[in-house]
């Protein structure tokens, strides 16, 4: 009797240990099936689907007449994607105390790669030095200095949050000199739209990560000094600017290619002339495939394609100001405000050149204009936050098991 009873006694181990696996299961799915997450990876793929098929379409003419056949830019982007949806599973799968520990090695990478534009390596383009060349292959190594930077200032905010507002522990090193540098690097290449890029992620990284307003309006007000100065500095940003202002009225020089974009976004209509069917790529519209591809999607998608393509922006923003407020610390909010400000601000600012409300700035359409070190970046950027949702989706979890655990 004493035998059969045993077994009995012992049976309140193993549920403990059956409901604590259960806890752990749940966690897990919760973590991978977690909505923010699966938005993230739903609108980027998305995003970049439609760019394959914009770039397939809008490149097609430019290729063949660069003896690459109709399918050359296509083939290439189609390339670039291949190895940034991998390298987007890989940032996504990495846990977040790996971004920490290495922002320093990222930005310091970052930096020696940007610096290759004033060797030998490095060739201009539109007046820009920012781009290398090795061989046939070229890169635009700010797009990955963008990345890094954003990392290197949640982490070092995160270190920094028991000084927070004092503005000297706020400002030092986050904005001099780390990102005066990293600006400095990209200005020195005449790439004020990059840069400009660059300083609203900057901006998005310190205040979603809770950087005092005095601080942010000091740096706000030295941003404004510079770009001032930029633009008194050169006489082709002038003309840019006051093209905007008198109607893109000059139609044989700055003014040939807002014009001929908002041309084909007025052709498309409403429901657009049919994918294939543009004829402002047939050599009438510059950076067709890069610059002003929303031009051809309004053409050829029409009103509802073009607004189709802004939701997707908008429920991007969405996903990510949802992580930014499950996100365990600063690192992560401030991570996370840095890439949308520059994903999501960098698609409207984009949108905002195309459809004549902005001077021309020379950004891409991120995630879907042709371009293969852009594209990377930008998913990379996607995985890095959703390493950070993931992450995220634990720490939501932990503290609702406190909270049961104290009931």
């Amino acid at each position: 009797m004493t035998t059969t009873h045993q077994p009995k006694a012992a049976q309140p181990n193993p549920p403990r240990a059956t409901g604590l696996a259960r806890i752990r299961l749940g966690g897990e799915l919760r973590s991978t099936s977690d909505l923010t997450v699966v938005l993230l990876y739903a609108v980027t793929l998305l995003l970049v689907g439609i760019g394959l098929i914009m770039v397939l379409s809008s490149s097609s003419i430019t290729s063949y007449l660069g003896d690459e056949g109709f399918f050359g830019g296509f083939w290439r982007q189609a390339t670039y994607a291949l190895i940034g949806v991998p390298l987007m599973m890989i940032a996504a799968s990495m846990p977040i105390r790996f971004w920490k520990r290495w922002a320093w090695l990222l930005l310091c990478l970052g930096l020696a790669l940007q610096m290759l534009v004033f060797t030998p390596l490095g060739y201009g383009l539109y007046g820009n030095r920012n781009w290398i060349r090795i061989g046939s292959f070229t890169a635009q190594p700010s797009e990955m200095l963008k990345l890094a930077l954003i990392v290197w200032i949640g982490a070092i905010l995160l270190k920094k949050e028991p000084l927070f507002g004092q503005k000297r522990h706020e400002l030092i090193p986050v904005i001099f000199p780390g990102a005066v540098v990293a600006l400095g690097t990209v200005l020195l290449g005449r790439d004020m739209g990059t840069a400009l890029m660059m300083a609203g992620a900057v901006m998005g990284a310190v205040y979603f990560g809770g950087m005092s307003l005095r601080s942010i309006g000091i740096v706000i007000a030295g941003g404004l000094v510079g770009v001032l100065f930029f633009l008194l500095s050169s006489e082709n940003r002038m003309q840019r600017l006051l093209g905007l202002a008198d109607g893109h009225s000059d139609y044989n020089g700055l003014g040939w290619q807002p014009l001929h974009g908002l041309w084909a976004l007025a052709g498309g209509g409403l429901f657009g002339v049919g994918i294939g069917g543009s004829k402002a790529k047939w050599s009438w519209l510059p950076a067709a495939d890069n610059d002003y591809i929303f031009a051809i999607i309004g053409e050829e998608l029409g009103l509802i394609g073009a607004v189709l393509v802004i939701a997707l922006y908008v429920v991007l923003a969405l996903v990510m100001l949802r992580a930014i407020g499950r996100a365990r610390d600063r690192f992560g909010k401030a991570v996370i405000g840095g890439i949308m400000v520059w994903i999501v601000g960098q698609a409207f600012v984009n949108i905002g050149v195309v459809i004549g409300v902005l001077p021309v700035l020379g950004v891409p359409l991120p995630l879907i204009s042709a371009g293969g070190t852009a594209l990377i970046a930008c998913l990379l950027a996607v995985g890095v936050v959703i390493s950070i949702a993931r992450d995220a989706d634990a720490y939501q979890a932990e503290l609702a098991h406190e909270k049961e655990v104290r009931r």
